[in-house]
């Protein structure tokens, strides 16, 4: 079998390292380039991590040395801003584009450009671009020339409310997620706030009604409720290495029961491999999910409310895991293939 001909673009990033692991071990596909982010300099995979000593020694060169090269596919593990005038560039040469950033996820551009205070410079493009959320959009991504990789808060909220929505269970206009993350989600350029010194021993919210992931989860929940939904959302930072853990707060619809949230989750998730709905009343940990492309999800019920918590690897389900599931979607794989 002929095998995918890929390159991944931002490979000395977290995510670009996390997705490079995963790409070694998968039977359909040939990592033939890499390139690092806007900000860095050519190296090799084993001068950023030696764990790729033996096995991945290719140069990581600047993007526009991956132009000319016969691909099938490219991963763009860049920063928002960055990343839809490279995707641009790989379009226009035929090549399937799998976007880590927002440049493709916000369907209205006008949004985009006031939460990232930048123009968007793809907006053809965008028009063509599919929502990545594997569950919600796989008939979609089959044929999507370019798929727009969720963020991985949003993944968070959306994979348990989405279904809840869907089927009417929950009030769409009272909806708090308080979601907490490893300092990886800040990607591996150095600021004062996820220094060690600033980081380790504390916990802090931040971005409070101004969270760029907020949008996102807005815009992907009223599709699927058929109502407006504006979420209060609240990010915050633990001093951990990777993993999201987010508790959601929302009321039953008149009407309906607890059980409505398990039966509405099994509904959806009961063919979903990475999909594992823990036993109501539980919690579920960071520490089940790291180093894997799972989201596992649970809830309680209460007087008033009921609270949902889920948990992802941000660096796995949160993103590559995402991307490369996104990519045997598109190429026709199995979608574990490279995930376990």
């Amino acid at each position: 079998m002929k095998k995918i001909r890929a390159a991944i673009c931002g490979a000395s990033g977290y995510t670009g390292r996390e997705l490079l692991l995963r790409l070694l071990r998968h039977q359909g596909v040939e990592v033939v380039g890499l390139a690092h982010g806007p900000s860095s300099e050519d190296c090799s995979m084993p001068d950023l991590f030696p764990e790729f000593k033996t096995l991945c020694e290719l140069p990581v060169l600047g993007v526009e040395t991956l132009y000319s090269q016969d691909l099938d596919a490219v991963f763009l593990a860049l920063p928002h801003g960055a990343s839809a005038p490279i995707a641009k560039e790989f379009l226009a040469r035929g090549v399937r584009v799998i976007d880590f950033s927002a440049d493709y996820r916000l369907r209205d551009t006008e949004v985009y450009e006031k939460w990232y205070k930048v123009a968007h410079c793809d907006k053809e493009n965008l028009k063509k671009a599919v929502y990545g959320l594997c569950e919600w959009y796989r008939d979609e991504i089959k044929n999507a020339p370019v798929v727009a990789v969720p963020g991985c808060y949003v993944t968070s909220a959306l994979i348990p409310l989405i279904p809840l929505l869907h089927d009417g269970v929950i009030e769409p206009n009272d909806i708090i997620i308080d979601s907490k993350s490893g300092i990886s989600g800040a990607g591996k350029k150095l600021t004062p706030q996820v220094h060690y010194c600033e980081s380790a021993e504390s916990f802090k919210a931040y971005g409070m009604f101004s969270h760029r992931h907020t949008p996102e989860i807005d815009q992907e929940l009223t599709k699927f409720a058929g109502a407006n939904v504006n979420v209060t959302f609240t990010p915050h930072l633990l001093p951990i290495i990777r993993g999201i853990l987010s508790t959601i707060y929302v009321k039953l619809k008149d009407g309906r029961s607890p059980s409505d949230i398990q039966s509405s989750w099994d509904k959806a998730y009961k063919d979903e491999f990475f999909m594992r709905v823990r036993k109501s009343g539980t919690s579920v940990e960071i520490r089940h999910i790291v180093n894997s492309n799972f989201c596992d999800m649970s809830y309680t019920a209460g007087p008033g409310r009921v609270i949902i918590t889920s948990a992802l690897d941000n660096l796995v389900k949160g993103a590559s895991g995402a991307a490369l599931q996104n990519f045997n979607i598109m190429f026709g794989f199995p979608e574990t293939e490279g995930l376990i």
